[in-house]
């Protein structure tokens, strides 16, 4: 697919979040490259009457004085150095960041204002900003999650269509752990049927663990309007047989029920406690403690 990539400036930078573990994302670009069919977002861009289907990622929003606009915000009085989620909507680190550098310019002004920030990515191009992140590491509290729902070449190539492989994630993920940045493993979305597999979900851990993560989470498939009529028709093109039993998994709505969804979470924290998976770095990066409050004799 050939992508447009458009050039806009933004009036914001920063966007508030509600019922999500942050409060606060920070997207350099929207709209994504990777299209991958399970995409949250295709959710949200056809609640806004935007493209969704197989048209989503074929026009990218380059936000062009996006950093400048960040460097604004952060300098407000008003503003108490919240974490910020980078990637949220967007993957900060598809291929148009190679061109832009957005992305590092964002975390050059979290770094420079000491302001702790989460990167979630797919794309290994984050091992060249490295050296943004360790110097950001030194002042606040900063961590990676390389999304690594499965190792699976047939489920990779036809989910995430437009991403790096699994194990090119890894290898960047290893490279940031050797540099003492804080970076783990997010298996999400594990696709039910496919790759909740006992022995795939195993694979994951086991390479994550290889690999140096420093911890690994694990979250189920759910599929709000836009994104469940695009996932079910891929679904129905690649593995038809599966068809009946997503709709019947997903008739109730979006989210899976725990009786579903705990096992397979609980499977993965197993398989991270049998494998050890914990922060092993040699050299941990960390922001110097605060200053201690003298208490005054009076």
């Amino acid at each position: 697919m050939r992508v447009e990539y458009r050039e806009e400036p933004c009036r914001s930078a920063l966007n508030r979040v509600s019922g999500m573990p942050f409060n606060w994302s920070l997207n350099p670009y929207m709209g994504c490259a990777h299209r991958c069919t399970f995409c949250y977002v295709r959710a949200f861009e056809a609640r806004a009457d935007r493209p969704w289907d197989d048209r989503y990622g074929a026009s990218i929003r380059v936000k062009t004085n996006v950093a400048d606009v960040l460097r604004r915000e952060l300098a407000r009085a008003s503003w108490e150095r919240e974490p910020v989620a980078v990637g949220a909507a967007t993957d900060p680190y598809q291929p148009a960041e190679g061109r832009y550098r957005l992305t590092r310019a964002c975390l050059e002004t979290l770094a420079a204002a000491a302001n702790p920030f989460h990167v979630i990515t797919r794309g290994p191009l984050i091992v060249r900003d490295v050296d943004v992140l360790a110097e950001a590491a030194r002042r606040a509290d900063v961590s990676v999650t390389f999304s690594v729902p499965t190792l699976d070449v047939e489920i990779w190539r036809r989910t995430e269509p437009g991403t790096a492989p699994p194990h090119q994630r890894l290898r960047a993920l290893r490279q940031l752990v050797d540099a003492g940045v804080k970076a783990g493993v997010g298996m999400a979305p594990i696709l039910p049927g496919l790759s909740d597999r006992p022995e795939l979900l195993a694979d994951v851990v086991r390479a994550a663990r290889a690999a140096g993560a420093t911890g690994i989470w694990a979250n189920l498939l759910y599929l709000r309007q836009g994104t469940r009529e695009h996932f079910l028709a891929a679904l129905e093109r690649d593995w038809p047989e599966l068809l009946p039993e997503y709709e019947r998994l997903y008739r109730r709505g979006a989210y899976l029920p725990a009786e579903t969804t705990n096992p397979v979470r609980e499977r993965v924290r197993e398989l991270a406690r049998e494998h050890s998976v914990r922060d092993r770095r040699r050299v941990r990066l960390a922001p110097p403690p605060d200053p201690e409050q003298l208490a005054l004799a009076i």
